[in-house]
């Protein structure tokens, strides 16, 4: 902590016993407000940590920050949470002393915020089992529902606690947590009916209605708009920015599976939380005195999910049951008391609601197993409500501010047993120290048969009419003479008129002034729920609502205890539960009411120092000594500032008689210090402060003489490290050039004797010696093949390879024609490219099986061979005959008449779908032969022949077409392309061909070679079509 002081004058003391001006309310603000402007938020008062509320997330919380204060002495580093939660962490487990973390302050101050950084803290610190990491599963994830049925938004705060809570957290022997249990103390049950304006009902009713899936909702016959529920005052305002209600809900939907609740567990859970919002809604009438329900459905909702028979609840509703002294009577409610009967019920199913809630997760934390030691191991963590002054003070903050009486109570009893201790273990004289004792204000609440408590419960119980009105009356009269009770009629008269009011009284606590009006005191104190609704409700087939209203709670004749009786008893049941362990404590403060980072109000922060009693604390802690260290601390610290204990002191005595030595040093009389049995003692901050100036300005002469010396050293390691180093270089060096001077002749001779091996086997196979002129063959002939490649696809020459190269030569001469192959095809047009694809489809059908085939390669096809003269009318023919047919090759021919072969001048016109037939001298059609009824003979010899066979529904009685085609095979070939496959064109291997004439009659076709090719008819009456001996005549 030390390390900061230099700094006191920007950023504050870390600790406010170093205040100098330590009386000052100014000077102790200004401190904060220091601190709090560099967000610097902690701050201590000995080992009480004052935490102020920053309104913003801030970076010092990370796995490195828990690192970093994890096993340090408590004043080591600057404060922190995690500084006081490793403390208490460390004293038990290693001390064995179970420990406690109070954790107070006002609405909005961090408390919450605060128990979860403790808990992460302990979280991190403890084992990583498995079953350790399922404890610390279930602590954390306890939070998150607990806020969710436990935390509401305020006009102070959107995640305020309305709730006491402490938790105690078991550990093993290890130092892992265990198990774990949890008290709750007063829930403000109120807030379920009604909200101050701005104000919002429990969080868990904003979440089921945001976050619940559309089954769900359905189920529990709920709807999204805020608006639609009484119980919801704010309404559609109740949308909060900062808050995302659906995504806390699935938040709690996971804790409460992690903490092993079933899903039937949970869908209670929902069903009961869904009905109190319909059971506000309910409303009432008043016929002749009596009410009766308006909407009987909402009864009956309600009903259905709290288990419970809509007829009963609806009576228990309107009715009411007295059992006096045997004698049943049961009479009607009027509207006014319905209401009151159906808010009554809704804050009792709320209330124990969140008690059974309490208790479920006490046993899903309860340790399965005691280990040695763990009767002890206890941490318990306190977060409750601080002490509350609003404008308007009723029965809850009464009850509070008891609750932090007493803790105030507490807190200073332990303070001062603490410095009492300490002093007596140091063999330091005790001064006693003047402090409030607020016992006086305790017992004027809790005092037996005396105190408020006691007269509240009597006026409570006793016969007649009592009222709010009779019971401070009756306080009046018993305590008006108490000089921390104010009534309206002893007040002052500018009291009387401005401030206080016929139906309050004023209590004088710790913490100053504070007004309660008395109204609703005595019914929040009764707690009244008509036997009615409990008798109802233990029948019920929701298993929480029956455990909540068990049937021996009716069967009972012992009226309930009071809420005020059973708020104090656990409140004393608390007290012995800090008492028996050691104390740390967390003091939250909140720097505005604007929840606003940056925005200190001073005025605002004393208020809350006041009845925190942080001045109080302040000045019981500076009775005596500001400041004390442990001897080995101090003196490690502030050794520099005398010669005779530095570098380290080495006389007899060990740290304590060299700290003796230090102080003699320094000059300090014997007022400013006290030296204890293992610490040092020093009154007044002031000489602290001198001291640690001194030791400031004293590093600076230190790190000069440090330096030069460290340098020296650094320079003279480094010399004699270079010299050492310089020495084993040169040997190596040495060594290293002796064995590459040997190496080199070695390979010298190894090289001379391998040439001339290689040489002399440079044409035998490779054997190790002649592999070197083998490689230098194959690379000249490498460099010889690229100067002398072929450059046209159809140049076939190779340059002659060496014996070692044939084979890589035949590879790459394959590979060069491939690619020549490549760089023709890619440099064809479109137009090369069909007439190539044709060529080839030609070559595959007619190579081999047609004598002419060869004639047809050395020329292109073309698409249309009509003369010149006769192109304009075939074109005509085209165009108004083809409709959406596509032309794709027409030439002219002869035709052969069937009877007497005459020859006829054809043309013939080729479509993707039909063979056309032209005359030769009028361009008419004379035939139309579609491609799918026909197909086409020719013969393998020398000639132009087709024989056009043309089925029996397409001849009309003609028979086939004999024609002789100019370019047979051109013609061929584009009609396999059209067609798309070559089983169309037929060619026979024989010296004559049978054609079809009329009525099934046949012809026979003759084919002869002769010098002159031709079409006669022979005596016979066959075709003799006469073929080109000269088979590879060019066409």
């Amino acid at each position: 902590m030390e390390t900061g002081l230099h700094e006191r004058d920007r950023a504050g003391v870390q600790d406010f016993v170093l205040l100098e001006n330590y009386k000052s309310e100014d000077a102790f603000i200004e401190n904060l407000k220091k601190r709090f402007q560099e967000n610097l938020i902690y701050t201590y008062i000995g080992q009480v940590l004052i935490s102020v509320n920053p309104y913003k997330q801030l970076p010092i919380y990370s796995d490195g920050h828990i690192k970093a204060y994890k096993n340090k002495h408590f004043y080591e580093m600057p404060p922190h949470i995690f500084a006081v939660t490793d403390n208490a962490f460390r004293s038990l487990i290693e001390e064995n002393r179970g420990q406690c973390v109070l954790i107070s302050g006002e609405s909005g101050s961090g408390k919450t915020e605060a128990s979860k950084k403790v808990l992460q803290f302990i979280a991190a610190c403890s084992g990583n089992q498995t079953t350790v990491e399922g404890v610390k599963d279930k602590l954390l994830k306890s939070n998150p529902v607990l806020e969710a049925f436990g935390n509401a938004k305020t006009n102070r705060n959107d995640n305020s606690s309305r709730f006491g809570k402490y938790m105690d957290i078991q550990f093993d022997y290890k130092g892992a947590p265990i198990g774990g249990n949890i008290l709750n103390y007063l829930l403000e049950k109120s807030r379920v009916v009604a909200q101050m304006n701005g104000e919002r009902n429990f969080h868990i009713f904003y979440q089921l209605l945001a976050g619940a899936d559309e089954t769900l909702l359905k189920e529990l016959r709920l709807e999204r708009a805020l608006d639609t529920y009484s119980y919801l005052s704010d309404g559609a305002k109740g949308t909060v920015a900062s808050i995302d209600d659906s995504d806390n809900f699935k938040q709690v939907q996971q804790a409460l599976a992690v903490i092993d609740f079933s899903a039937e567990e949970q869908r209670e859970i929902f069903g009961i939380v869904a009905s109190i919002l319909h059971l506000g809604n309910i409303s009432f009438s008043e016929v002749e005195g009596n009410a009766k329900v308006n909407s009987r459905d909402l009864v009956v909702t309600a009903a259905r999910l709290l288990g419970v028979n809509a007829s009963e609840l609806e009576a228990a509703l309107t009715h009411r049951t007295i059992d006096a002294r045997g004698d049943v009577v049961t009479s009607p409610l009027n509207q006014e008391l319905a209401i009151y009967a159906r808010d009554a019920l809704a804050k009792a199913v709320y209330d124990r609601l969140f008690s059974w809630l309490v208790q479920r997760l006490n046993i899903s934390l309860q340790a399965k197993e005691g280990g040695r030691g763990t009767r002890n191991n206890v941490m318990g963590i306190l977060d409750i409500y601080g002490f509350e002054i609003f404008q308007k003070n009723s029965f809850e903050q009464f009850c509070i501010n008891f609750c932090n009486e007493k803790l105030q109570q507490l807190f200073i009893e332990l303070t001062l047993k603490s410095e009492q201790d300490e002093y007596r273990r140091e063999g330091i004289e005790w001064i006693p120290v003047e402090y409030f004792d607020n016992k006086v204000i305790c017992n004027l609440i809790e005092e037996k048969h005396k105190g408020i408590i006691s007269i509240l419960d009597e006026e409570c119980l006793r016969p007649g009419e009592p009222t709010d009105i009779t019971f401070l009356q009756k306080l009046t009269h018993k305590l008006s003479e108490h000089h921390h009770y104010v009534c309206h009629e002893k007040a002052p008269t500018h009291i009387q008129k401005k401030v206080m009011l016929r139906n309050e009284f004023r209590l004088v606590h710790y913490a100053g002034e504070v007004t309660y009006s008395v109204n609703g005191f005595l019914d929040k104190n009764n707690d009244l729920l008509f036997r009615d609704l409990k008798e109802t409700l233990s029948k019920g087939g929701n298993g929480i609502v029956k455990s909540c209203f068990p049937e021996q709670e009716l069967r009972s004749l012992k009226r309930p205890d009071t809420a005020i009786t059973q708020f104090r008893a656990s409140l004393n049941n608390l007290m012995d539960i800090l008492m028996c362990k050691e104390p740390s404590y967390i003091r939250c403060i909140k720097p505005n009411d604007l929840q606003s980072p940056a925005v200190f109000n001073d005025e605002l922060v004393l208020h809350q120092v006041k009845y925190l009693g942080l001045m109080e604390n302040l000045r019981v802690r500076r009775a005596g000594f500001a400041y004390r260290r442990t001897y080995e601390l101090f003196l490690e610290r502030y050794k520099a500032l005398s010669k005779n204990t530095w570098p380290n002191y080495k006389g007899p005595g060990g740290p304590k008689a060299g700290v003796q030595q230090l102080v003699k040093d320094l000059g300090w009389d014997d007022e400013k210090y006290r030296v204890g049995e293992t610490k040092l003692f020093i009154r007044w901050p002031r000489t602290l402060f001198d001291t640690e100036d001194a030791f400031q300005a004293k590093k600076h002469e230190i790190a000069a003489i440090i330096q030069a010396h460290w340098k020296g050293l650094v320079q003279r390691r480094k010399y004699l490290k270079l010299r050492a180093q310089v020495i084993v270089l040169q040997s190596y060096c040495r060594r290293r050039l002796a064995q590459q001077a040997a190496k080199q002749r070695r390979e010298a001779a190894d090289k001379i004797r391998a040439f001339i091996k290689g040489f002399i086997t440079r044409n035998d196979a490779p054997n190790g010696f002649n592999e070197d002129f083998i490689a230098n063959a194959k690379r000249m002939w490498l460099l010889r093949l690229a100067k002398e490649l072929p450059k046209k696809v159809l140049d076939k020459s190779w340059p002659h390879a060496p014996g070692h190269c044939e084979e890589a030569s035949a590879y790459l001469h394959r590979l060069h024609r491939l690619h020549l192959a490549r760089i023709y095809r890619l440099a064809l047009t479109p137009q090369q490219k069909r007439q190539f694809e044709l060529k080839v489809l030609a070559e595959k059908v007619f190579k081999g099986k047609k004598n002419n085939y060869a004639a047809s390669v050395s020329t292109w096809f073309q698409e249309d061979r009509i003369p010149k003269e006769h192109i304009q009318k075939v074109n005509d023919f085209v165009a108004s005959t083809f409709g959406s047919e596509q032309l794709k090759y027409q030439t002219f021919c002869t035709k052969f008449d069937r009877h007497g072969y005459k020859s006829r001048d054809r043309f013939i016109l080729l479509s993707n779908k039909a063979v056309y037939v032209l005359d030769g001298k009028t361009y008419k059609q004379k035939h139309r032969l579609p491609l799918d009824k026909i197909d086409f003979t020719l013969t393998n010899h020398n000639d132009d022949l087709m024989v056009i066979r043309i089925p029996l529904e397409l001849k009309k009685d003609k028979g086939d077409l004999i024609l002789i085609i100019p370019r047979i095979i051109e013609f061929s070939t584009y009609i396999i392309d059209t067609v798309g496959t070559a089983q169309i064109v037929s060619i026979v291997d024989r010296d004559s061909l049978e054609h079809n004439v009329v009525k099934g009659k046949g012809g026979v076709i003759d084919i002869q070679t002769g010098a002159e090719p031709g079409v006669v008819r022979d005596k016979s009456g066959h075709l003799v079509v006469v073929s080109d001996v000269n088979a590879n005549k060019s066409f």
